[in-house]
């Protein structure tokens, strides 16, 4: 490492330090920072810049929690208020939860290990850039933004040691969305038609279950969703890449100008609907599969107090070592306002 780029590492660990309100003693080595926790107010500000770096967290609930374990916080209003009660005959007007109709599950935050390293080479290169701290902070938060919509789209597991290599897609983190409605509403799942069951077969032709992805949707919504929310301007349809292809329509390629239109567009809006819903790709989702809801009803809960972190020079390797880790967890707000399809062939039964 240049000896340049060490002067900016030291003072960007510096910064770290006074920002978290460290004590001398933990930055009596240049450059070094012994595990620490977080301060709530870093921890804020950190959760609240991924939703400015992707487009997806933006859209969806980034939760923070006092509990490391407990029943669904319940972000919005999901059941109606209206009654009456006939007093008259002695009966007592009882106000309920109106933040989900169903509590099956309960969250857990679970410890988990974003840690990376930086290359000497690497902060050699960052080093001639003005926004040296700035870089170094957002490039590992865009990669952690990537890492949470994976998880939650694909984990069906938290194991105790993970394997990223047996597991590219992360499956073995955390409990993800999809996992949990298979798991504790499977009423609102669909896996297979009734040609067989292995295949939800989509074709105008031969043998399939829906002559289109439009007759697929529309009988999905009516028949797996509660109906209150059937009717919900907010609803969209989440697929697959595999089910987005030009044959059946063409992403809108958005572009803007503003600062918020800045961030990273993860979520792709298609040119039409699909059963009357609006249609989005977004990151990481499994292919053949299709998942009605609204971005509200899906929640990334983390635990306040719980983030560490550590910084060590590594010259072996020469390279800078970042230990971080935090509790989260992966929540479904409501089932009820889920239609989640899988193993959908667009392709007639052979």
């Amino acid at each position: 490492m240049q000896t340049s780029t060490r002067l900016l590492l030291n003072a960007f660990v510096a910064q770290v330090a006074k920002l978290n309100g460290l004590p001398e003693a933990f930055t009596a080595t240049p450059g070094k920072l012994d595990k620490f926790n977080v301060s709530p107010q870093i921890e804020q500000r950190l959760q609240a810049k991924l939703r400015t770096i992707s487009d997806f967290m933006s859209r969806i609930n980034v939760v923070p929690v006092v509990n490391q374990q407990g029943g669904r916080v319940g972000v919005g209003v999901n059941r109606s208020l209206a009654s009456r009660t006939n007093r008259g005959a002695g009966n007592k007007r009882s106000p309920q939860d109106v933040t989900g109709s169903d509590q099956i599950d309960k969250y857990l935050c679970t410890k988990t290990d974003y840690d990376y390293a930086w290359p000497y080479e690497l902060l050699d290169a960052w080093a001639h850039e003005p926004a040296f701290q700035q870089l170094c902070r957002d490039a590992v938060l865009a990669q952690k933004a990537e890492d949470i919509m994976c998880i939650g789209f694909n984990g069906v597991d938290a194991a105790v040691e993970t394997d990223r290599e047996e597991f590219p897609l992360l499956q073995d983190v955390n409990y993800g969305w999809l996992h949990k409605i298979r798991e504790y509403a499977p009423a609102r799942r669909m896996a297979h038609g009734g040609l067989d069951n292995a295949k939800i077969y989509v074709s105008p032709e031969g043998s399939a279950d829906y002559t289109n992805l439009d007759a697929l949707v529309f009988d999905a919504v009516q028949n797996l969703m509660h109906e209150r929310f059937r009717t919900a301007t907010d609803l969209v349809v989440m697929v697959g890449s595999d089910l987005v292809h030009d044959k059946y329509f063409k992403i809108v390629e958005q572009a803007g100008n503003t600062a918020t239109e800045q961030v990273a567009r993860d979520v792709l809006m298609s040119s039409r609907q699909i059963g009357g819903k609006p249609t989005v790709q977004v990151p990481f989702f499994p292919n053949g599969s299709l998942l009605v809801t609204s971005f509200k009803n899906l929640s990334y809960y983390w635990q306040i107090g719980s983030a560490r972190r550590a910084i060590q020079d590594n010259p072996s390797l020469d390279q800078i070592d970042n230990f971080e880790s935090i509790n989260d967890a992966f929540m479904v707000e409501e089932y009820g306002k889920c239609a989640f399809l899988e193993n959908i062939e667009l392709a007639p039964k052979a």
